[in-house]
């Protein structure tokens, strides 16, 4: 008999093949990475895990096979939040730069901000991690799960009292001394656009 299983996952990406989508488990604490193949389906299904983007949050079945391969068997999606990761950035925008700079005045691995529009609203939480050459990758820790975001996305949430849509970017300079974590709280609004465009993400 061929196993099941139920639960809810974010989206994150195809970091090791074009052929499978990374999904992230969001029912438990341990936030396991599990990696679910995206061909051979048919019909509506088909076109619903075609249309997957990073970040998003869904409720699924899967479908485990005897080698321990999953495949979607069912598939709703319940949150439309976006996930980007640009490595090699140039031109990384200024709130970030400082944020970084104040880690290293510190002597600190990491900082935070909360960045505000021009009528001072919030509009974004920042962090900035400091990267480990030779002893860990951060920004591919982030991109493969094994480093979760969730626990920033949910502080997120919990500080604006709400689960809305949000767009995360997770973005490392082209010098490689740290990495970038950007929640921004309004998913298609000015600044995540403006962040879209900038770095050319997909829209």
């Amino acid at each position: 008999m061929e196993l099941t299983t139920r639960g809810r996952y974010r989206v994150l990406g195809r970091p090791r093949d074009p052929d499978e989508l990374l999904l992230v488990e969001l029912d438990e604490e341990s936030f396991d990475p599990t990696y679910v193949r995206t061909d051979g389906y048919e019909d509506r299904l088909g076109d619903e895990v075609a249309a997957l983007r990073p970040g998003y949050v869904v409720e699924a079945t899967l479908a485990w096979d005897d080698d321990g391969t999953p495949a979607f068997d069912a598939l709703t999606v319940e949150r439309q939040s976006r996930v980007e990761f640009v490595d090699d950035v140039t031109g990384l925008f200024e709130a970030a730069r400082e944020t970084w700079n104040e880690a290293v005045a510190a002597g600190d691995g990491m900082n935070s901000r909360v960045t505000r529009d021009t009528d001072g609203r919030a509009n974004g939480a920042l962090y900035v991690f400091a990267e480990q050459p030779g002893a860990r990758d951060l920004f591919d820790e982030f991109r493969s799960g094994v480093l979760p975001l969730e626990p920033l996305v949910e502080r997120v949430n919990e500080e604006r009292g709400d689960d809305d849509p949000r767009e995360v970017f997770v973005m490392r300079p082209v010098d490689g001394q740290f990495v970038v974590v950007y929640i921004v709280f309004e998913k298609g609004g000015m600044l995540a656009n403006t962040v879209r465009e900038t770095y050319d993400c997909p829209r």
